[in-house]
């Protein structure tokens, strides 16, 4: 079967990951893109461009509380939202995910899939290796 790709950027600490991994187990073929580490504006759309891209957001709070190893503050943020101003604007669906659960953001993602056609594979895909830390399920 001929999946189209989905593509999920956002900000660090989003739930990237989190909702790639659960796409894939629902048998979307989705990846994670680390734009926000790249100065290349437009990186999501250069290899394999996505039949859909997905844009997480989350708040500084959140961001802190998923990933209270790393030290965030507005300029960091800043510096990620400017480097993901292009794959923001052209998302095809826009989550923030600070105050979601991850099987929200999931549902969310899912629904969006769903009305627009998307196949998926009749079972889960392979995992791809995790990038940043899980945050808590509710």
């Amino acid at each position: 079967m001929n999946l189209d790709l989905v593509k999920i950027a956002g900000v660090s600490a989003a739930g990237k990951s989190t909702l790639v991994a659960g796409l894939r187990e629902l048998g979307y073929n989705a990846r994670p893109v680390a734009q926000e580490h790249s100065q290349v504006q437009d990186m999501w759309q250069r290899i394999r461009p996505p039949r859909w891209l997905i844009f997480l957001d989350a708040d500084l709070a959140a961001q802190g509380e998923r990933r209270p190893d790393v030290s965030w503050d507005e300029p960091w943020r800043r510096t990620e939202l400017k480097r993901l101003g292009h794959a923001r604007n052209s998302a095809d669906l826009v989550i923030d995910t600070s105050s979601l659960s991850a099987e929200r953001v999931l549902r969310q993602a899912v629904d969006f899939l769903r009305e627009r056609g998307a196949a998926a594979a009749d079972g889960p895909l392979a995992e791809l290796p995790r990038t940043g830390s899980v945050w808590r399920r509710d």
